[in-house]
């Protein structure tokens, strides 16, 4: 072996070398993408304080953020057994929206008789306002949790059905015409050229069920005006407004904003879990 082939040897087998400053920017904008965010939250609700505090607004006007905190830990009981019914209905019925969206879309991918049979009723219900369909539903479903459900459902299920069906469409031809040459079943075509074709139209599809979902439910229940003791948040708020309980409400809509903040975190979590490490959306480029 010549000195020569060493050095080429040594020089193929050595690491890159690492990017330091690279690596700190990216670090750095790490950071940045949690700092920014709640400083600039910390900022606006310190500025509400003031700005209420300063012009000596009534509380049964606009609370100030220190009474509502201090509302949501006096009614912490009450507005946390709400919140658990809103959660409850919220999960259920993005399951049921899931679980619909890409049962019916597939079919639709799969049988073009089948989807311009169907198709025309899921865009009926989802142009029809969902405070037009609720009280029908109230009517014919006795069981509030479950008319509430159904609700919620008709609000989530179109987003996840529509993006999974363009999603399943968009597979490059060729690979279609590959699969087809090599006689794929409808099962393998599905499963190992369609579906993850579908994905990422599928991720993005969840965001926007995930928020629809909580506002179907908030929504419906609303519209149906339930109260008592199992009910969710939109209840509370209900009866906070017509016992002139302001901070009671903005306490409540605090909890259903955190809700879906809650919601959005968890869909772009499993988003990135999914596709950061094969999808040009969720991989992290060098800038």
């Amino acid at each position: 072996m010549t000195p020569t082939s060493t050095i080429d040897e040594s020089a193929q087998e050595a690491p890159p070398p690492v990017n330091m400053a690279a690596l700190a920017r990216a670090r750095r904008q790490r950071i940045l993408a949690w700092v920014l965010p709640v400083a600039t939250i910390a900022l606006a609700v310190g500025l509400w304080e003031f700005l209420v505090w300063y012009h000596e607004v009534p509380h049964y006007l606009i609370p100030a953020p220190s009474l509502i905190w201090s509302t949501l830990l006096a009614e912490g009981p009450s507005l946390m057994q709400s919140a658990w019914f809103t959660v409850r209905l919220t999960l259920f019925s993005l399951a049921l929206a899931i679980i619909g969206g890409v049962v019916l879309g597939a079919l639709f991918a799969l049988s073009r008789p089948v989807e311009m049979s169907l198709f025309p009723f899921a865009v009926i219900l989802q142009v029809t306002p969902i405070v037009a369909i609720a009280p029908l539903i109230l009517i014919y479903v006795h069981n509030t949790f479950t008319a509430l459900l159904i609700c919620a459902w008709l609000v989530a299920f179109f987003p996840i059905l529509s993006n999974t069906v363009v999603g399943l469409r968009s597979t490059d031809h060729n690979l279609r015409d590959l699969f087809s040459l090599y006689r794929a079943t409808p099962w393998q075509r599905l499963r190992h050229l369609l579906s993850p074709s579908a994905l990422p139209y599928f991720m993005a599809a969840l965001k926007i069920a995930g928020g629809l979902s909580l506002i179907g439910a908030v929504v419906a229940e609303f519209v149906a005006g339930a109260t008592g003791t199992n009910t969710g948040l939109a209840s509370r708020i209900i009866e906070s407004r017509f016992r002139n309980e302001i901070p009671k409400m903005f306490a409540a809509l605090v909890l259903v904003s955190l809700m879906g903040v809650a919601i959005f975190l968890m869909t772009s979590l499993a988003s990135k879990l999914v596709l950061g490490r094969w999808h040009e959306s969720e991989i992290k480029r060098e800038t």
